[in-house]
């Protein structure tokens, strides 16, 4: 059976590098019907901390990354570490070493100046059980030492093909601090040994551990899993990746308010090349069509416009009702409605508005939206009792004061005719467009300018009217605003505009 593991230390945040690598595992597990196992490896006790493994679980789940059995935890597994330490110290298989720090660096630094790739000298390695005990219990602090044979190792990794190791170049290694306390590629090799792991898939950067921990697999008598190296997921300067590249935590991502599944879908697509020009594929049909064969063997380039593309795609695809739903939080967050019983309120007004009436609201940005937390800045001027208006804003293209003046007054008029059964963004912009279209906005008689603007711009009266209902440049269409805000509203903020402009 295909089993595969992802083991994160909960030591920070869990980016996106992570959740990518999980990803990756539980596509290739589930598509060949294998297990996904999670292993927290957590013996690093003075960085390891709780609040960073929930982040890790709860991102996970978020995700929809859903592991096989209960997680384990390396910290509750050291009697097993513990056995198979003893097991290699009987057998000579490993040492401890009693050299100090000083020592160390002194080798290193000899080692450098004669132009070689610094490694340990080995000088413990001929202690005898008798010295070494000696020495133990004098006190001195020491290391347990794994003895590195002399050999060539090739390795078919099923991404990048042939690799071969000198382990002359490695050194005799440390495997653990003391009898109860593991290093990483000592309890790695264990794990994936008692967990009965068949391919390791972990990113590239690990390289250089697999030969330590295929010399520890066969000093053990273990039998070797199968190793994929995944390209890493770099910025677009091609370094590794980072926050100035616009990476962040998953957990910081989800709180932005991108969605799960465009956050899963944008993360198969670095690294895996699924051999067509199709980008959006849904966490089954990944599944379906992934292969460790797709991978790319070069570095993946991390684009957050690219990803905000995905996420407005997913966010169209949500009915209003669920959309709604999801950005309701961040209306709150943004101060503009708070909760009321089973309903919501307007935060400035104390005016009760319905679940239906934000669905209203939420619809006419649904096209614009990239994130959910964009969700307030779009619709703010919804929630206001009043809005600050700019005169030049409020002008079309070369629009004089009087003809703004014009455009105000006729729009009032018009919208006042109105009936309140009828305020519909269709009939509104029949209206307008007619009065536009008919020679205009109609002559104010002891205007000078009413004259020269009876020309058939639609421009001189929607575009005011976006403004004066919206505040903003930019925004859903003035009919469709209108419609939301209601009769009294729509003809409250024109009033407003003139008011504040002293027309």
């Amino acid at each position: 059976m295909v089993r595969v593991r992802f083991a994160p230390s909960p030591t920070g945040s869990f980016h996106i590098g992570g959740a990518r690598t999980a990803l990756f595992n539980y596509l290739f597990a589930k598509k060949n019907k294998g297990k996904f196992i999670l292993r927290i490896e957590d013996t690093d006790v003075e960085r390891s901390n709780l609040k960073w493994e929930k982040e890790i679980l709860d991102s996970l789940l978020w995700l929809k990354i859903k592991w096989d059995g209960k997680p384990y935890r390396q910290s509750e597994r050291i009697k097993i570490y513990e056995k198979y330490l003893k097991k290699l110290l009987e057998e000579n298989k490993a040492y401890f070493c009693f050299c100090t720090p000083e020592e160390l660096e002194g080798e290193r630094q000899e080692q450098l100046k004669e132009g070689k790739a610094p490694k340990y000298s080995g000088r413990c390695a001929i202690l005898s059980k008798e010295e070494a005990e000696k020495f133990k219990k004098e006190g001195r602090p020491s290391v347990i030492r794994f003895r590195v044979p002399s050999k060539i190792i090739a390795i078919d990794d099923l991404i990048r093909g042939k690799i071969k190791f000198d382990t002359l170049l490695i050194g005799d290694t440390v495997i653990a601090k003391d009898e109860k306390t593991p290093l990483y590629n000592f309890s790695c090799a264990v794990d994936d040994f008692e967990m009965k792991i068949s391919h390791v898939i972990r990113g590239e950067d690990h390289i250089s551990n697999t030969p330590k921990q295929i010399l520890i697999q066969e000093a053990l008598n273990f039998p070797r899993p199968k190793y994929a190296h995944i390209p890493l997921t770099l910025g677009r300067d091609r370094t590794k990746l980072s926050k100035r590249h616009g990476a962040v935590s998953i957990s910081e991502y989800k709180n932005q308010g991108y969605l799960a599944e465009a956050m899963v879908n944008f993360m198969a697509l670095l690294g895996w090349n699924p051999g067509t020009e199709k980008e959006i594929f849904s966490m089954k049909e990944l599944i379906k069509e992934f292969s460790l064969e797709k991978m790319t063997k070069s570095g993946a380039i991390f684009n957050i416009e690219r990803l905000d593309w995905m996420n407005g795609y997913y966010i169209r695809q949500k009915s209003i009702e669920d959309l709604t739903k999801l950005c309701i939080p961040y209306l709150i967050d943004a101060k503009l409605i708070s909760p009321k019983g089973k309903k919501y309120q307007i935060r400035e007004t104390d005016e009760e508005i319905s679940e239906n009436q934000l669905q209203n609201i939420v619809r006419l940005s649904q096209e614009r939206l990239k994130k959910l937390s964009e969700i307030g800045e779009l619709t703010s001027f919804f929630f206001k009792e009043k809005l600050d208006y700019n005169k030049e804003l409020l002008k079309w293209k070369n629009m004089s004061d009087e003809e703004l003046k014009i455009s105000l007054e006729k729009l009032e008029k018009i919208i006042s005719k109105v009936e309140e059964k009828n305020f519909k963004k269709e009939v509104l912009e029949k209206l307008l467009m007619e009065e536009s279209d008919n020679r205009g906005v109609g002559p104010v008689p002891e205007s000078p300018s009413a004259a020269r603007y009876g020309v058939k711009d639609r421009g001189k009266l929607f575009w005011p009217l976006r403004v004066a209902l919206s505040g903003k440049k930019a925004s859903p269409g003035p009919c469709e605003i209108a419609e939301v805000l209601g009769k009294e509203k729509t003809l409250k903020r024109i009033k407003e505009a003139k008011i504040l402009l002293n027309y």
